[in-house]
C-alpha cells in the first residue's frame, strides 16, 4: 500500500481509534443509500470491521466509481466481523416517509448482525432505535469514519444491484444508468411512460 493511502486510511480510522481507547471494542458503522431517488428502496447497512482492518480504497461510496465499489464490497464482506442490511421498499417509503423508512431500515440491519456491538456510529441520523446499543451520530460520517465508509459501500452496491435488476423488468426508465435518481432523462421517461410500480408516489407528484 502506498504511503499516501496508508496515511489517508489512518486518518479515516482516527475517530474510531479514539473511541476504542475509551473502551468500546466492537464498533458498528451504519450508513444508507437511496434517500433521494424517485424510485426503488432505501437500503441501510450495518458493519463491524476488525480494529486492524485497512482495506485499500475504502472511502465515502460517493467518491468511488461503480466498478471500484463492487471490488471493495467483496473485500469488506470478506473482512467484516459481521454485517447486516435493511431494505425498505417504495410502498413503505410512501406510507411512513423517507426519514422513518431509513430509521426502520437501520433497526432492521442491526437485527441481522450476529455480533452485538458496544457502540454504533452512524452518518447524521438521530432519534433511532438501536436496540438499546449506545450510538454516536457523526455529521458527514461516511467521509470521516472507516466503518461508516465501509457501510456506505455495502448499502450503495446492494441498492445499485437491486436497481439493475429492476432495469431488466422496466427497461424504458434506464434504471441501470441513474439508479432511480431524478436525472433529466429519468424525469423525461416518467412524463412519457407514466410511473411504474417501483416509483415512490410521494416523490414524483410534481412530474405526474
Amino acid at each position: 500500500m502506498k504511503e499516501k493511502e496508508e496515511e489517508r486510511l489512518k486518518l479515516l480510522k482516527n475517530q474510531e481509534n479514539e473511541l476504542r481507547k475509551k473502551g468500546f471494542k466492537t464498533i458498528c458503522g451504519i450508513d444508507e443509500a437511496g434517500r433521494g431517488p424517485l424510485a426503488g428502496p432505501v437500503v441501510v447497512a450495518s458493519v463491524i470491521m476488525p480494529a486492524d482492518s485497512m482495506i485499500e480504497g475504502v472511502n465515502d461510496s460517493k467518491k468511488i466509481s461503480e466498478k471500484k465499489r463492487e471490488i471493495l464490497y467483496d473485500k469488506i464482506i470478506e473482512g467484516a466481523i459481521s454485517y447486516g442490511v435493511g431494505i425498505i421498499g417504495q410502498d413503505e417509503i410512501d406510507e411512513i416517509n423517507i426519514l422513518n423508512a431509513t430509521k426502520k431500515g437501520l433497526t432492521l440491519s442491526l437485527k441481522k448482525l450476529n455480533v452485538r456491538p458496544d457502540l454504533i456510529i452512524v452518518d447524521a441520523l438521530t432519534h433511532i432505535d438501536t436496540l438499546g446499543i449506545p450510538y454516536e451520530s457523526i455529521i458527514k460520517g461516511d467521509a470521516k469514519c472507516y466503518s461508516i465508509s465501509a457501510a456506505s459501500i455495502i448499502a450503495k452496491v446492494t441498492r445499485d444491484r437491486i436497481m439493475r435488476e429492476w432495469a431488466q423488468i422496466y427497461p424504458e426508465y434506464n434504471f441501470e444508468q441513474h439508479k432511480g435518481y431524478g436525472t433529466a432523462q429519468h424525469i423525461e421517461a416518467i412524463k412519457e411512460y407514466g410511473p411504474c410500480p417501483i416509483h415512490r408516489k410521494s416523490f414524483i407528484k410534481n412530474f405526474v
